[in-house]
Parts: structure tokens; C-alpha cells; sequence
């Protein structure tokens, strides 16, 4: 199978225009963000989306249980359904990493997320399923939704040994990132970064709009799990967060999460950062980072665009993935 790539939007008001931009220029597949702190509704954008485009995959990457009753996500997935078909749609599900931190939680137990999906499936089926101490069953009659059954794929937003346990048991394939989960049929691997001009710095301010969000990210991650080896001066990078109380840290560090780099990471994220995280890479570097991504056993690579320029990085991504 050949490696398929695809894209995903920190979801915008625009969305639903890179989702035809991105259709435009080869795209398989369009994943949204899910995370209500931080972005619109990821239903709404993906309906908006599904009226600008005719090929293109949708789906929310990820959706976070916590936020969302059973009930609300069969109901969007069957709406999105009458609108593109089920062939077009797949749905992520996850613990809830941004979704669940930028609102002051940590990730809910994967067990939970293995009940969830497994009673999204049943109501998505047709079947009467319980959920907190209570039978529910989609009640749509005809013109309200489409008839069910209603069969989409779903893929568990996983990295680690619990979640990846969860995708074999009851999910369709695999949602991870940096590196691919091999073992599935489906195995979606998040990418982030910029394709560098010819003979571009990695630390001019034009590759640090359109990918320092991403060193930021891992930045985030390094400093909320403990992590600080993973980046240069972990430490001071975690002090500079220490001026914010404790109460409102979440806030400042999920401030422009996946879209912008903020005022606390900024000393942090250089050119040589990304560079060494592989997200400012030329196109040849790029072709490169697809192929081990491919032999670690993914089959699709799911490219992230930001910065001031989306249009510009999808198109220069499809380039470089191209060759």
C-alpha cells in the first residue's frame, strides 16, 4: 500500500477553504482539531468543509470523549454522513492531550475511551446502548438523519502501550505522532513542520511562523509530563513558566496551541530547534522523513500547516511528498 498523505487544520473559520485548497492539490484525507478552548465547533467547520469539496476524506483528529456525550458525536458523524457520505468520513477518538489540558484536566482513563467508542458504534449501528446509568438509542426518524446502520471508521489517537491496546481492541486503525505504531492496517502519523526554500535558514522568521508552534508543542509536552531532557535548557524552558500562577499555567501554555508560537516558549524555539525536531526541513529532507516514516510502518502521514500562509505550505508540502 502505498503511503497516503493527508492534512489536519488547527481548525479556523477558514478551514473549510484549505479543505478545498488541500482537495485541490492531491490531499487524501482532511483532519480537524477537536478542542473547544481553543478553536470553533469541529462539526460545523467539517460541514462546511464536506459543501466545498467532492473527494476529500473528512474527520475530527481527535475527538476527546470528556467533552462530547455519546449521544452529541453520533448525531454530528450521522449529519456529516448525509452530507458527504460514509465514505469520505473517518473519526479519531482520544484520551484528550490539548482538548483536556487547555481546560485545566489531564486525559481521561483509556478505558473510558474504549467505552465510549464502543457506544458511538452501537447507536451508529442502530442499537440501544447505556450510558451513565441510562438506555439510549438514536431516535432520528427519516429527513433527520440517515438510516442506520451508519458504518465509519474510527482511529484511536495513541502513542503509548494502553492506547495502542485500545486501537487493536476497538478501533479501525491507529492516530499517532511523531512516530508511526506499526501493526495496523491504518496507521495515521501526525506531522508537523515547513518545507525551507532554497537555501533558507530554519531560523528565519518566516519557517519559525509556520512551524515554531510545533517546537512549542513539544516543549508543552516536556514541561506538563516531566520530559525536560527532550528539549535544550528544559529547565529554564519550564521556569519560564513559573511567574504564572499555578491555577491559570494551563492557559498560558495552550495559548496559541498549534498556531502561533507564544511569549513564554518564544527565547526557546530557534532554527536549530526545528531543525533538530525535523520540522524545517528542504524538500529532499522531507522525502526523506516520509520514507522512515513509511518503514516504521505507517500508511498514512497526516501533514499540519500553520503560520500566516497555509495555502503556500500545503502546496509546498504536496511538492516535496511528491518529489
Amino acid at each position: 500500500m502505498a503511503l497516503e498523505i493527508s492534512c489536519a487544520f488547527a481548525t479556523s473559520l477558514d478551514s473549510h477553504e484549505h479543505a478545498r485548497i488541500a482537495e485541490g492539490l492531491g490531499y487524501e484525507r482532511a483532519w480537524f482539531f477537536d478542542s473547544p478552548a481553543l478553536y470553533p465547533d469541529v462539526w460545523m467547520q467539517l460541514c462546511r468543509a464536506g459543501e466545498r469539496t467532492d473527494r476529500i476524506g473528512l474527520g475530527p483528529g481527535v475527538v476527546v470523549p470528556a467533552l462530547r456525550h455519546p449521544m452529541v458525536t453520533a448525531a454530528a458523524i450521522a449529519t456529516l454522513v448525509s452530507l458527504v457520505g460514509p465514505e469520505r468520513v473517518a473519526v479519531g477518538v482520544g484520551s484528550g492531550f490539548s482538548g483536556r489540558l487547555a481546560l485545566g484536566r489531564r486525559p481521561i482513563p483509556w478505558s473510558q475511551v474504549a467505552d465510549y467508542i464502543r457506544v458511538v458504534k452501537a447507536l451508529l449501528r442502530g442499537e440501544r446502548a447505556d450510558w451513565d446509568g441510562a438506555v439510549i438509542e438514536m431516535l432520528h426518524q427519516a429527513g433527520f438523519a440517515p438510516s442506520r446502520p451508519i458504518e465509519v471508521p474510527f482511529l484511536v489517537g495513541a502513542q503509548g502501550p494502553k492506547g495502542v491496546a485500545v486501537a487493536g481492541e476497538v478501533g479501525d486503525g491507529v492516530f499517532s505522532g511523531p512516530v508511526a505504531v506499526p501493526g495496523f492496517g491504518w496507521s495515521a502519523v501526525m506531522t508537523y513542520g515547513t518545507v525551507l526554500e532554497d537555501g533558507e535558514d530554519p531560523g528565519s522568521e518566516r519557517a519559525l511562523a509556520a512551524a515554531g508552534h510545533a517546537a512549542g508543542m513539544v516543549g508543552h509536552f516536556a514541561v506538563e509530563f516531566g520530559q525536560l531532557d527532550l528539549v535544550p535548557s528544559g529547565r529554564d524552558w519550564a521556569a519560564a513558566y513559573d511567574a504564572v500562577p499555578r491555577e491559570h499555567r494551563h492557559l498560558a501554555m495552550h495559548e496559541g496551541h498549534l498556531v502561533a508560537i507564544n511569549s513564554y516558549d518564544r527565547p526557546f524555539v530557534t532554527g536549530d530547534l526545528l531543525e533538530a525536531l525535523g520540522m524545517a526541513l528542504g524538500p529532499a529532507g522531507w522525502r526523506e522523513k516520509l520514507a522512515l516514516l513509511e518503514q516504521g510502518g505507517a500508511t498514512e502521514v497526516v501533514y499540519q500547516p500553520a503560520g500566516p500562509d497555509i495555502p503556500r505550505e500545503l502546496e509546498t508540502f504536496a511538492a516535496a511528498a511528491r518529489g
